[in-house]
């Protein structure tokens, strides 16, 4: 662990108490944490003073060494979001370490190591693997996490679904269907999880400058972030710092009555 243990107390969030942006204390859990947008969520948050959680099937050393470089307080865990007890560790590596849990962002996806075409040539086994991680690997996550924030009074959940999914990408259905899923995972949670005081919101990203785009479209990654670019009001391709605003506002205070929301920040393409 860096950082030390800290031990939290719940504090009761009343209607007329100002709502704060700041994540300072929060308790995060980030899935896919070893690199692209999750790591750059667990530095960010970690430096806005957040104690981090960082989790995914890959190496998070990596993560770990930036967040110690800015003196950030976080933990790593192995984590397969396929698997409910995988998930149920990671949790109990959260709370023993801080003491809570305040936030999950369910970012781990299947999507680099997919094989687009178009949607009669995806292979059956390409297809399950899509669902078992993008979907069901959020639900996993969150049955593991909704037991500690309701423990502490409450939290905030954020799934990462796409703009695949607002908008139709065509020749990756697997992966679309599967984000389109993340976003009716986070309406139906939403209702059941309101009383709980716990909040489920999901950002809908354009293609975002990371390794795993560049995998996806391999030879034609130029090409295709020309395509999405060009059908933005903002001429420009999404970079994981772009989404931090939005992840630190859906984590904090400021948010508490915002939920069932998804948020697409995609330079301007779809307009809900």
């Amino acid at each position: 662990m860096i950082g030390g243990t800290a031990k939290l107390r719940k504090r009761p969030l009343m209607a007329d108490t100002p709502m704060e942006l700041t994540v300072r204390d929060k308790v995060v859990v980030i899935t896919g944490a070893a690199r692209g947008i999750g790591q750059e969520f667990a530095r960010s948050l970690a430096a806005a003073g957040a104690r981090v959680v960082v989790g995914d099937v890959n190496d998070c050393s990596t993560t770990l060494d930036l967040i110690k470089a800015q003196n950030g307080k976080a933990i790593g865990v192995g984590l397969d979001v396929r698997s409910a007890q995988s998930a149920i560790e990671m949790v109990g590596a959260a709370t023993r370490a801080f003491g809570r849990v305040d936030g999950l962002i369910n970012n781990a996806a299947l999507y680099g190591a997919l094989r687009g075409g178009r949607f009669d040539a995806i292979e059956e086994a390409d297809w399950d693997a899509a669902m078992a991680v993008n979907v069901k690997g959020i639900w996993h996550c969150c049955k593991a996490a909704v037991p500690a924030m309701r423990q502490f009074g409450g939290g905030s959940i954020i799934n990462l679904a796409s703009l695949a999914a607002t908008y139709g990408m065509p020749f990756a259905l697997h992966y679309t269907t599967s984000k389109a899923a993340v976003v009716g995972l986070t309406r139906g949670l939403a209702r059941e999880l309101g009383r709980d005081d716990i909040r489920v919101n999901a950002l809908a990203p354009s293609a975002v400058l990371t390794e795993g785009t560049q995998e996806f479209f391999g030879d034609r990654a130029r090409r295709a972030l020309d395509v999405v670019k060009t059908g933005q009001s903002i001429q420009r391709n999404l970079s994981p710092p772009d989404l931090v605003g939005a992840v630190t506002w859906l984590i904090s205070d400021a948010s508490r009555f915002v939920t069932g929301q998804t948020i697409a920040i995609d330079g301007g393409t779809v307009m809900l």
